[in-house]
Order: C-alpha cells, then sequence, then structure tokens
C-alpha cells in the first residue's frame, strides 16, 4: 500500500506541515530551550550543533512535522513518522517536542489524535520510543492507550544509542 508519512494535518488546535530546510531557525528557537530536554536521553539537544544534527536527522527521514500553533501561526514543536515496516503492517511515531509554553495544554493530545486518526487508514499499529528516564513522555503516550512493550537501545541520528521503551498502540484499541 502507498501512503504519505509526511501530508498536512490538522485539527482546530494544530496543524502539522512538512518540515523543510527554511524550518531551522523557527525550530531551534523551540528547542533552545534546555527545559525541554531535561528527562530527554539527549539532554544537550537544546545546543545549536547537537540540534542541528536532530534536524538533519528529521530531513532525511521525509517524515518530519513542524507543529504549528493555529491561534497565532508560531511553530511550538516537531514530531515524525518514520521506519514503516510493511511486515508488521506498523509504523512508528516519535522524535516529538514541544515548547513549554505548550506543556500541559492539551497539545500532545492534539497531536497524537490526528496522526493516529490519519496513520491508522494504513497500519494496524503505532509504535513510540520513548526515552527510559522520560517519565513526562511515559504518562503522555499512556494517555493516549498506548502500552510498554518492549525496551531497545535506540541509536539517533548522529548520537550514541540510548535505552528507549517501545509502547504500542493498535488501530482496533484506538477505535475504542
Amino acid at each position: 500500500m502507498t501512503f504519505s508519512i509526511q501530508p498536512t494535518l490538522e485539527d482546530d488546535n494544530v496543524r502539522l506541515v512538512p518540515l523543510r530546510e527554511t524550518d531551522f531557525e523557527a525550530l531551534y528557537e523551540v528547542a533552545s530551550d534546555p527545559k525541554i530536554w531535561v528527562q530527554h536521553p539527549n539532554k544537550d539537544r537544546w545546543q545549536r550543533n547537537v540540534f542541528k544534527t536532530f534536524f538533519d536527522g528529521a530531513m532525511q527521514s521525509n517524515g518530519a512535522f513542524k507543529i504549528v500553533d493555529k491561534v497565532n501561526e508560531k511553530v511550538i514543536g516537531s514530531t515524525r513518522f518514520y521506519d514503516y515496516n510493511d511486515k508488521e503492517d506498523s509504523i512508528l511515531i516519535g522524535y516529538t517536542f514541544y515548547g513549554t509554553a505548550y506543556w500541559g495544554k492539551g497539545i500532545n493530545l492534539s497531536v497524537k489524535k490526528i496522526m493516529l486518526d490519519y496513520i491508522f487508514q494504513f497500519v494496524s499499529k503505532v509504535n513510540l520510543h520513548v526515552g527510559a528516564s522520560n517519565i513526562r513522555s511515559q504518562i503522555a503516550v499512556g494517555r493516549i492507550g498506548a502500552e510498554k512493550v518492549a525496551e531497545q537501545e535506540v541509536t539517533y541520528f548522529g548520537e550514541q544509542p540510548k535505552l528507549n521503551f517501545v509502547y504500542q498502540i493498535d488501530r482496533q484499541k484506538w477505535a475504542e
């Protein structure tokens, strides 16, 4: 089956727009806040050169989005689809971050809902990588119904491997 892992998606609150090279400065303005990365496996991603490596990986993934607040048209974060697996009928969602001003405002739920509603037209399972020490994100993916199914060393683009938990949600559970 053919489908795009980088469509434009939106709801009343946010718009997910395919990430472009020209988005670097606006996205780095958000990512340069060290508080975003405190629980993340890559705690120094707020540094420009480290974030540039992350951004380059996002561009090469061909599935990354900038997340735009529809009220003020500001870039507020990023997320992506990646590693589609035809045999397992699955895809991953991850590399998600938001500016701290948007924490606790329901933005993650909005973003995940529009991504899952879209992608479950094409796959039966979605996996999410979450850093082993990232309690905030573990709670967030649990709220959307994802369950921890594994632990895995993940090598982020241009970075050292880090322990991640793998969470999974399937189409049927999402529909409920």
